[in-house]
């Protein structure tokens, strides 16, 4: 399998040397996103429900541009400077992951990039689901 950049000016561009997602075949993963709106560079200004909303969009337009949808994340990983803002960045997280939400990791980190207040990465995967085990084990 090749390994492909995935870069698109629908999201900020990366502030250090790292790319916005990497695919492998059917598996795509994502950088961090913070809330820095991409026409302007600059972190989102508000609240973390306004800036967890930044997030979710800038974290779509990576997804989608390598070919993804939102339905295809398998897991997350949110990371928040304050845990008092657990259920505000949930209330805006579930609004994109209303079905069958991914699997999820929520840390607090002493500190987030450019002072943001949430930061979200994200594997994406579009291998076939099995049902079930093709075979059955004795034991």
């Amino acid at each position: 399998m090749t390994r492909q950049v995935v870069s698109t000016n629908q999201a900020p561009a990366a502030i250090g040397p790292y790319s916005q997602a990497i695919r492998i075949g059917d598996t795509l993963y994502t950088s961090g996103q913070i809330a820095i709106d991409p026409a302007s560079g600059q972190l989102v200004e508000g609240d973390v429900r306004t800036q967890a909303t930044r997030v979710m969009q800038n974290l779509r337009a990576v997804i989608e541009a390598a070919g993804f949808t939102i339905e295809d994340v398998v897991k997350t990983t949110v990371f928040l400077a304050s845990m008092d803002d657990f259920a505000a960045v949930n209330d805006v997280y579930s609004a994109s992951f209303q079905k069958d939400p991914p699997a999820r990791s929520t840390v607090a980190a002493a500190a987030l990039p450019r002072g943001a207040l949430v930061e979200i990465e994200a594997v994406a995967s579009r291998l076939p689901l099995h049902v079930g085990y093709p075979e059955q084990v004795e034991r």
